[in-house]
Parts: structure tokens; sequence; C-alpha cells
């Protein structure tokens, strides 16, 4: 399947309703068409005390913010302040993941949203939140899956080059992959 067929498949299976009652923060899943496959955004979160996710590859999102109408709201407000790109602006919502809830804030309950980026987006990082980003083909991160072992015991993860791509994080995607080859 190329990648123009998978992206018309993840617009027919993936939920579209993001009116979530159960979750209070949103990330997105920001896809790319390249060399005929997907590629997918990550970023590195910059170092801060008060980041419960700091230095840890993640995808842009955040909490609910009292002035969002609701959790799209969110994510296009959250990946505009981290990486400077206006998902409302040559992007295609293709749909939510289920909601994944911290296991490090059970108090957060994330919806995925899943976005393709229509064109090549000009990306300049909040350097208060985000240290760096990188692309990632989906067909190498399912080929990098592995286990890891970190301080606190062993952790499956996607590696790709030196990044390591754990916890809710590969949660999301672990379960986008599933759906994505699923059916």
């Amino acid at each position: 399947m190329d990648a123009t067929e998978t992206v018309e498949k993840l617009s027919r299976v993936l939920e579209t309703g993001h009116e979530r009652q159960e979750a209070n923060a949103a990330v997105a899943l920001l896809l790319q068409i390249a060399d005929q496959d997907l590629r997918a955004l990550f970023v590195k979160r910059a170092e801060n005390p008060a980041d419960s996710w700091s230095g840890h590859m993640a995808l842009p999102g955040g909490k609910l913010d009292v002035k969002d109408r609701d959790l799209k709201e969110t994510v296009i407000r959250e990946v505009l302040e981290e990486i400077n790109i206006n998902v409302q602006d040559h992007c295609r919502f293709l749909g939510v993941l289920p909601p994944q809830r911290s296991k490090r804030r059970p108090e957060l309950n994330i919806l995925p949203f899943v976005i393709l980026l229509e064109q090549e987006p000009s990306i300049k990082v909040n350097e208060r939140e985000v240290e760096k980003f990188i692309w990632v083909s989906l067909k190498k991160l399912i080929q990098n899956e592995r286990i890891v072992t970190l301080s606190f015991g062993d952790r499956p993860a996607y590696i790709v080059r030196k990044y390591i791509i754990w916890g809710l994080t590969y949660r999301i995607l672990h379960e986008f992959i599933y759906v994505l080859t699923s059916q």
C-alpha cells in the first residue's frame, strides 16, 4: 500500500469525533508523505525540572486550556506554540486515536489527533518547550521497535538514530501502527 492509499485508509478507520469528556489534553501525530512513505514528526522536549517529560521524545501537544473550546482547539494552539505549525492551513485532520492515560501524571488523559501536513511546514521551535524536532519514516519506526533498559527497568520503545521513543508516546504510536496495519 503506498502512502496515499494509507492516508485514505486512515481517514476511513480513525474515529472522527474529538469531543471526549474523559480526555483533558491533546497531542498531534503529524504525518507527511515523503518518498512514497509516511513520516512522522517528533519533538525532543526541552530540559525543564517542572516538565514531567523533560528531555523526552514526544508528540507536540498539551493540556486543555480554559480558553480552548475543545481538544481540537487545544491541539491547534499547542502545535502552533511549540513548533510554529498552523495545522489549520494546508493540513488535513484524519481523525483521532483512543485516549491514553498518562502513567506519569494519571490525572492527564491525552487524545491523539492524526494530522496530515499537505505541504512542507516551516518549523520554528519554541526553545522554552522544545529542544529540537526530527522526522521519522514510519517504516523505519516499525523496523526499530525494541526493548530498552532504562534506569527503572526494561520498556518497549522505538529507537531511531540516538533517540528513544518510549512511554506515553510509544503507546500512542503502537496504537497508531496497530490501526495502520490491521484490517
